[in-house]
């Protein structure tokens, strides 16, 4: 079945200001999501991707729209030989996600009384995209464990 688009909704005990520092602080992300994104988060700048050591750096990363507090979306990381190493992942699963459109994440960010509603939304993906199939297992844990770190102090276990 094809999937054009993920969206997961989740209400956390939080204000639009600090879940935006937990999407875009380095050393937030790094606890609950175990890698950072290094930008200044403005509209059309390019953001570093960092995990276990290794720094994806690419033109094509790039910030799409940044509305502080509220939207933030940006094209999705480059799959490289050093991260697919990382990983785990086979050459072949590496050619075959390296060949595929670039995706997009977006987040949106509203007041929902005490809560804030985060929607992410992580679209443009190619018909039988396998990108789709593996975010679509990665992005509740990920999610899950914003929430429970943003609620708690400390996010999930791996």
């Amino acid at each position: 079945m094809d999937r054009p688009a993920f969206v997961y909704t989740t209400y956390i005990n939080t204000n639009p200001e600090m879940l935006w520092r937990a999407l875009t602080d380095p050393a937030f992300t790094r606890r609950y999501w175990r890698m950072a994104f290094e930008s200044d988060w403005d509209t059309g700048s390019t953001y570093i991707f960092e995990q276990g050591g290794v720094r994806t750096v690419d033109p094509e990363q790039v910030v799409v729209e940044s509305d502080p507090y509220r939207r933030l979306s940006y094209r999705w990381l480059t799959f490289t030989k050093e991260w697919a190493e990382l990983n785990g992942f086979s050459d072949e699963l590496l050619a075959t996600i390296s060949s595929e459109r670039r995706s997009k994440v977006t987040f949106d960010i509203e007041p929902a009384g005490q809560l804030v509603k985060l929607t992410v939304v992580h679209d443009d993906f190619d018909p039988g995209s396998t990108v789709a199939s593996m975010i679509s297992e990665g992005w509740p844990h990920v999610l899950s464990s914003l929430k429970t770190l943003l609620e708690t102090g400390e996010p999930l276990p791996l």
